[in-house]
């Protein structure tokens, strides 16, 4: 099975070398081909997205996930409820079409690792509290990620290197228990795949 991914920049695709080893042990002899489509900070809307979709289809995508951030600086998206559901309008009628949002971003999926975010940026920083997609537009994730980095000295903090720090050596299983909506696309590829859902 081939899976066509359209994610919002280099972040999300530094994560997959990470969601595939999660799903690996989940789908011995049925992993499907999880190929990222980066759009460079937003994904398209409208008309665009599915012409982008269909276009995947056509050219051996078995299905195709969106993925997309709630937090996208233009005020999109109410929450990722609505995210999913103006995905879902703007691509249309399209059973192998399935729409996930990051609730308010891709860092909040990074917060459960609190103590590496510490570690590697040298900060001493309280983690965050509540629920990790809980944090809001007003701090989002990356903002506390990124104070932490600067609070530590050590150096600015960069999406795409950190994310992949952050992550090394982690259970994903931890931010999945810790985000429903991680849990929610987790889940979707497991099922197109005929595994378990978590």
């Amino acid at each position: 099975m081939r899976i066509a991914l359209v994610v919002e920049g280099k972040t999300e695709k530094a994560f997959l070398r990470y969601l595939r080893a999660f799903l690996e042990p989940r789908l011995t002899n049925r992993m499907p081909r999880l190929d990222a489509v980066p759009y460079d900070g937003l994904i398209p809307k409208e008309n665009k997205l599915r012409k982008i979709v269909q276009n995947l289809l056509n050219d051996g995508a078995d299905a195709v996930i969106a993925l997309t951030d709630v937090y996208t600086g233009q005020q999109r998206f109410e929450d990722a409820a609505d995210a999913k559901r103006k995905l879902r309008e703007w691509v249309g009628n399209e059973p192998r079409f399935y729409a996930h949002a990051a609730q308010h971003e891709f860092e909040a999926w990074l917060l459960p690792f609190w103590p590496a975010v510490r570690r590697l940026s040298g900060s001493d920083r309280a983690t965050p509290p509540g629920q990790p997609e809980r944090v809001n537009h007003m701090n989002p994730p990356s903002k506390w990620i990124s104070e932490a980095f600067q609070t530590g000295g050590r150096r600015e903090y960069n999406k795409v290197r950190d994310a992949q720090r952050i992550l090394e050596g982690q259970d994903l299983h931890v931010a999945i228990d810790a985000c429903p909506e991680l849990k929610s696309l987790v889940n979707t590829i497991l099922r197109l795949c005929g595994g378990d859902p978590v």
